[in-house]
């Protein structure tokens, strides 16, 4: 039995200064995924410090430049059914509701969701070899059953996926993530927030142990006239992606003015290729663009022995979920996408 204190802070810096005391302290709001990973015995902790108390952090609320600030212990229920985020960024608000059940996102907090660690079966599981949970020991997931591993980004030291529906959405949005530390605040561009295994699978993020996420920051631009997310899975509740993507577009008539594909189930982190979207910047939203946009995405995809199925579901995701963001209409029950 792992036993551990508990205390709340009413501030920011009281959260800071407590966990930076120990290292083996960590912070708790929602808890959704730590205490799962408590209870699998995945990790210990000296202490919890509770930080739901500290109010300035559950606000949302419109910013000068025109953007808007999720506070970072906000749920994932309030955030999605916020009439700010149903209004101005429905993209956001779709991908929330498409994760997990209801009943977790009335816990789940927007910072969290953003810390939330891999549902790879290896890493869960403590007999065997696993470099995330220890550096060191080996990827089981490589030989082993990989139907659902990673197909982007991947290193010889881990295959395995980020599970998140909503960063796959700010990935798309160019969000920006608030965080506070014993050096004061600072923000990470949500591109870097996220890392890629490499030589490092245990760290998941740029976050240290001591700093804090207060707020994600959205820009103007909410894609609002001409957006999807699409989630592609073995059930249609309560499962992970196999592939999920996010799309926003701005159109000048049938000219994409600018472009946003974000894919989630394929990578170590929400993934983005750029060149896709550069390639689909003032062309035509034709399916024709699509299929070549889907070809610059995947053309570097690197498969195992049961995850190769990955690649054309990406593929046909892909443009399947382009097409369905010139009509938005077509994400309501029993819609059909557009020919």
């Amino acid at each position: 039995m792992n036993n551990f204190s508990y205390a709340r802070a009413k501030s920011i810096q009281e959260a800071i200064q407590k966990v930076s005391a120990d290292k083996d302290t960590k912070f708790v709001a929602g808890g959704t995924n730590l205490i799962d990973l408590w209870k699998y015995d995945l990790t210990t902790f000296n202490a919890l410090i509770d930080i739901n108390s500290i109010e300035e952090c559950h606000a949302i609320e419109e910013k000068s430049d025109g953007g808007v600030r999720l506070g970072a212990f906000v749920k994932n229920a309030q955030t999605a059914y916020h009439p700010l985020i149903e209004a101005r960024y429905p993209l956001l608000s779709k991908a929330i509701l498409a994760g997990a059940s209801g009943q977790i996102r009335n816990m789940a907090t927007n910072g969290g969701n953003l810390l939330q660690r891999t549902r790879c079966y290896y890493f869960y599981d403590p007999a065997v070899p696993c470099n995330k949970r220890e550096p060191g020991s080996g990827c089981s997931a490589i030989q082993g059953y990989n139907r659902i591993m990673a197909i982007f980004g991947t290193s010889e030291n881990c295959i395995a996926v980020f599970p998140s529906d909503m960063c796959i959405a700010l990935a798309a949005l160019d969000a920006v993530v608030n965080v506070s530390g014993p050096g004061g605040e600072r923000s990470l561009p949500f591109a870097d927030f996220h890392r890629l295994p490499g030589d490092t699978p245990h760290l998941d993020n740029n976050l240290a142990f001591d700093e804090i996420i207060t707020s994600i920051d959205l820009p103007q631009n909410g894609f609002a006239k001409n957006y999807s997310y699409l989630k592609l899975r073995d059930r249609n509740s309560y499962a992970f992606a196999l592939v999920s993507v996010a799309t926003g577009f701005e159109l000048d008539g049938d000219i994409i003015k600018e472009a946003r594909i974000a894919l989630g189930g394929v990578a170590h982190k929400p993934w983005r290729v750029r060149q896709a979207e550069e390639f689909l910047r003032d062309n035509t939203a034709s399916r024709e663009n699509f299929e070549t946009a889907a070809e610059i995405i995947i053309k570097d995809a690197v498969t195992y022995e049961f995850n190769s199925f990955k690649v054309e579901l990406t593929k046909r995701a892909i443009i399947r979920n382009c097409i369905m963001a010139l009509h938005p209409e077509t994400q309501l029950p029993g819609a059909q996408p557009s020919a």
